[in-house]
């Protein structure tokens, strides 16, 4: 017998979803899946109704629909991270409430993930059917994490995503206040696939996608996900010290040549000697921590 009530769970992080959300449930709860599926509806404390919709969904859906709460609107991350932790399948589906994904590209998804035994799929798109602005976002975010965390080169950071339920325990098991999905995604593993899926234009609403979401992106991969942080205090402190020695090799040439400088200038070779080892070890520290 399985270790999993479900061979699959979606989670969908909702956000100001009212009218989007009931589409979503009801084209997903018309999905055959062996071994079976539930939903659950994370609602990241949304302005408008989207709560009390997501209440009259679990009275009138048959589906197993399970509904999240949080007490403030925490983002995107944090939403998906609450449904991961409350899903009960073999496999979890992580997708938007916008219905830009498709329902009936779930199964195949979860059916390419299950057969191909990854621990994780991600979506992409022949064509995005975002505005101009967002498409620029979607790349500049997924340059940064080429460049900070430990990501395969070409691979695609969609929101529709497969997960398994070992790597989805591994990721909730973060405790830090700043999760990224795909960071600690990528610590877990590097057994991820990726599947070509139909991306549809925005039925209703607007994004919820804005310059600040994506400046805190940027800065939680930075600060929380990357070695570059430290590698830079390393480089750093190498030039400071690199300073710090031509500056006394400087003074003691002067002074054997009888004019040494100003007490101040032995001062600051050595300040800069003693400021760069301390970047380096706390670079090198940091590292192995």
């Amino acid at each position: 017998m399985s270790e999993h009530e479900f061979a699959l769970s979606i989670v969908v992080p909702v956000y100001n979803g009212a009218t989007s959300v009931p589409n979503l449930v009801d084209a997903l709860s018309k999905l055959e899946v062996p071994g079976g599926l539930e939903i659950v509806l994370v609602n990241d404390c949304s302005p408008d109704n989207s709560l009390e919709v997501c209440h009259r969904l679990v009275a009138e859906q048959a589906v197993p629909l399970t509904v999240v709460n949080l007490a403030r609107n925490f983002g995107e991350h944090n939403a998906v991270m609450a449904g991961l932790a409350q899903a009960r399948g073999a496999y979890i589906i992580t997708m938007d409430d916008d219905l830009q994904n498709p329902p009936e590209e779930v199964v195949r998804l979860w059916d390419y993930a299950k057969s191909n035994n990854y621990d994780v799929v991600y979506t992409y798109y022949a064509k995005k059917k975002h505005a101009a602005w967002r498409n620029l976002g979607s790349r500049f975010t997924n340059w940064c994490a080429d460049t900070l965390i430990d990501k395969p080169k070409g691979l695609y950071l969609s929101s529709f995503r497969c997960v398994s339920a070992f790597t989805a325990r591994q990721v909730v098991a973060h405790t830090g206040p700043f999760p990224y999905i795909d960071g600690l995604i990528m610590q877990v593993t590097q057994n991820i696939g990726r599947l070509e899926v139909t991306h549809l234009a925005r039925a209703e609403g607007r994004s919820n996608y804005t310059i600040r979401r994506l400046v805190r992106l940027f800065l939680s991969m930075f600060l929380n996900f990357s070695v570059m942080p430290l590698r830079l205090a390393t480089l750093a402190g190498i030039g400071v010290a690199t300073l710090g020695i031509l500056g006394a090799l400087w003074v003691l040439i002067e002074a054997l040549q009888g004019d040494p400088p100003q007490c101040w200038a032995s001062l600051m070779a050595v300040t800069l000697v003693v400021a760069g080892v301390q970047l380096i070890m706390l670079g090198v520290v940091g590292e192995y921590l």
